[in-house]
């Protein structure tokens, strides 16, 4: 009987277990699989969402959107299936197969067993959740090519924000006199050699409305001229007929007609302008490849023509520079409240009996004119929508308050966020996520750029490059925003790079929208603790009365910013490590924070943790559990002394404290993944100068005091 028992147990059995060796043999290969699928997937998303923008129909552009969260959704349980299997593997095992046969070396190699086994079952399961979305997707909204120009009344309002600049009055300009000045100098003065003008600044701030007054003034001392839209996408012999066009209508003559080819349609535009002084406006260029395709028609006649380019990136400056004289006018000043409030009265009070600002709309304007913050493309919008609305202190205070709203609301408004995007649109991937992330700080902070790039680097979005540290391409990345105007520098170090930057308010506001439509990030604060029913990735909580649950939410980053008086309540403290073990940033700089939760540990995929500016006073021992941890920010805290678990941290990268008053040298030598240590004091016996030699990746070293010989060496007098 038992014989028989034991006998269907293993038929029973057998199966499953030669299953289950299976799956753990193949895992790895898995693994590989759904890291290159997870890129693709995130590319079906980007086309996923350009359908929903396409769609005309209200109701379903509603219905694909909710369709691309879901397909969001199933991404970010690929990323939460291969960090888990990543962090399975790093559990230790038995360096010896004969040190399983003691206990404790057993059951630690026994477990870890069991977790690959669940990654194997949970990315089966994830790679089946993929494709059921994708073909759910694709049947019921397939991904087929959309025209660029639609949703109707919306679209017509986007396009026309767009050409106004082109046609506005020169009296209606405000505040480029000395842009202008400048520009005008340029274009008409200095060397023979062809000479191309750049004009380059954030979205909306009036490089076109600038690019083309100065255009119109100086038009008239050039021989020939023409005025060119590029704008993202464009044809090379589009783009080319259309300066062909352009030249001879302004020659009064026809076009010739049996032009078809790009080589062709380039001999007929440098046939119009050879031993011409020519000057031609290029309108909003993206791309620095477009200078390949016009360069050779635009000839060099060596008698002073010039070509004026309006763009967002300053790459393409750059990129002009190898064949041509380039001059770059970066218009990144914004207009004055004076200038502003002038502006804002000529849109808004156009059509009045007197074109004045009332005296009981005055404060109300102002108001409005701030929230601006200099930009004119939000002021001429708000300006001109307002011109349709009585003129009605209540009714304009309303409109102040819910100005957000409306910019994302109001068809009118929300074309303003439009025009923003296309910046966003135009992003890689990964810098697309790096700017989402200043959707984690409130609007006007200025972050330094050390702090976002070790966040950004703990949050996988900078990728290896071959001789260079992430450091370093966390900085190119941040310079990448930079060049494309999203990101504004705040302050530079004294080698020239960022030290701290921001992003322009309605930029700022733009991205809210982006993380809100991705499941991004949420900002949760005192007017709203509302907390999303769908998956959010990173978490701000700005107030110390939060009391919300994100449920199973798998959140990767939590910002605590209630404020250094506010102190942030334990039971939010102490819920963190427990209910959010998938953590991968844990920022609470300048927060209230007292105390530091003893099951820290817990957060083993910890890779960013800041205490920086913060009233604690000693760190907890479960410290040296984070195995993964690769920067710890201490400076501007009570912490004086560290602990010897910090040792263990073999992944630490930058250990930041402003003074260690007692630290455990002797074993800081095998951190060997530092690149910034805490100011050191030499001591006599050389322990401190030996261990820190073995420091091969560390970047900076500062040097306090010295001790016993090493003292009397440096301060010997002569």
């Amino acid at each position: 009987m038992a014989e028989t028992a034991v006998s269907l147990a293993g038929q029973h059995a057998l199966p499953k277990i030669l299953e289950a060796v299976k799956m753990l043999r193949d895992l790895p290969k898995e693994v590989r699989d759904i890291t290159d699928e997870l890129e693709s997937f995130q590319d079906f998303i980007n086309d996923a969402d350009k359908v929903a923008e396409a769609e005309e129909d209200d109701g379903r552009r509603h219905r694909i959107k909710e369709r691309v969260m879901r397909l969001r959704e199933t991404a970010f349980h690929m990323e939460d299936a291969i960090d888990e299997y990543h962090i399975s593997c790093e559990d230790k095992q038995p360096d010896d197969p004969r040190c399983a046969a003691l206990l404790c070396e057993a059951v630690a190699f026994t477990k870890t067993q069991i977790l690959l086994l669940q990654s194997a079952y949970k990315i089966q399961d994830v790679k089946s959740l993929v494709r059921a979305e994708r073909d759910g997707f694709q049947s019921h909204f397939p991904l087929e090519q959309r025209p660029t120009s639609s949703r109707g009344n919306q679209d017509v309002t986007w396009q026309k924000l767009r050409m106004d600049p082109l046609f506005i009055e020169e009296d209606d300009v405000v505040g480029l006199d000395g842009p202008r000045d400048t520009l005008k100098n340029w274009l008409t003065k200095g060397r023979k050699k062809r000479t191309v003008i750049f004009v380059v600044g954030i979205p909306g701030v009036g490089k076109t409305t600038l690019a083309k007054q100065v255009y119109d003034q100086v038009r008239n001392n050039f021989e020939c001229h023409a005025l060119i839209t590029v704008s993202q996408s464009y044809s090379v012999e589009g783009l080319l007929r259309h300066m062909l066009n352009e030249i001879c209508k302004e020659k009064k003559e026809d076009p010739p007609k049996d032009v078809s080819t790009i080589e062709s349609l380039t001999e007929e535009v440098r046939n119009c302008l050879r031993n011409k002084r020519y000057v031609v406006l290029f309108d909003d260029v993206w791309n620095g490849k477009f200078w390949d395709h016009i360069e050779s028609a635009v000839i060099d006649n060596k008698n002073g023509s010039r070509i004026l380019i309006t763009t967002r990136d300053e790459k393409v400056a750059a990129y002009c520079r190898k064949s041509s004289f380039v001059k770059v006018h970066k218009l990144e000043k914004p207009l004055t409240e004076e200038e502003s409030l002038k502006l804002f009265c000529k849109k808004a009070f156009q059509y009045s009996s007197d074109g004045d600002c009332p005296e009981e709309l005055e404060d109300i304007s102002l108001e409005i004119v701030r929230k601006c913050k200099g930009l004119p493309l939000a002021i001429v919008s708000i300006g001109g929508l307002l011109s349709q609305k009585d003129e009605s202190a209540p009714e304009w205070g309303q409109f102040s308050r819910d100005l957000s709203l409306d910019l994302e609301r109001n068809s009118e408004l929300n074309s303003i966020t439009k025009i923003l995007g296309l910046s966003y649109d135009d992003l890689p991937i990964n810098l697309r996520s790096c700017l989402l992330y200043f959707g984690m700080y409130p609007e006007d902070y200025e972050v330094q750029s050390d702090r976002l790039i070790r966040q950004w680097i703990a949050e996988g979005f900078v990728k290896h490059e071959t001789g260079k540290s992430l450091e370093e391409v966390g900085q190119q990345y941040l310079s990448g925003l930079v060049r494309r105007s999203l990101v504004q520098v705040s302050s530079l170090r004294i080698d020239g790079k960022v030290k701290r930057c921001r992003v322009h308010d309605l930029i700022h506001n733009m991205i809210l929208g982006k993380v809100k439509d991705t499941g991004f990030c949420q900002y949760i604060d005192e007017r709203d603790q509302s907390v999303s029913s769908k998956i959010v990735r990173c978490l701000t909580i700005a107030t110390d009365d939060f009391s919300g649950s994100i449920g199973s939410s798998p959140i990767r980053s939590i910002f605590i910013s209630t404020g250094e008086d506010e102190e942030v309540s334990e039971h939010l403290v102490n819920k963190i490590p427990t209910n959010y073990m998938l953590l991968k940033v844990l920022d609470f700089e300048g927060s209230g924070l007292r105390y530091v939760p003893e099951n820290l540990g817990n957060l083993c995929h910890l890779k960013y943790l800041s205490f920086r500016y913060t009233g604690i006073e000693s760190l907890s021992k479960s410290i040296g559990k984070l195995q993964n941890l690769e920067t710890l920010d201490i400076r501007g805290t009570d912490v004086s002394e560290m602990l010897e678990e910090i040792t263990k941290l073999k992944k630490l990268r930058h250990l930041l404290s402003y003074y260690i008053s007692s630290i455990q040298w002797k074993d800081i030598g095998g951190m060997t993944s530092l690149h910034e240590i805490p100011p050191v004091i030499i001591d006599d016996d050389g322990v401190v100068i030996r261990e820190v030699g073995k420091l091969e990746q560390l970047r900076e070293l500062t040097v306090t005091d010295f001790t016993g010989k090493h003292k009397e060496t440096v301060f010997l007098d002569k």
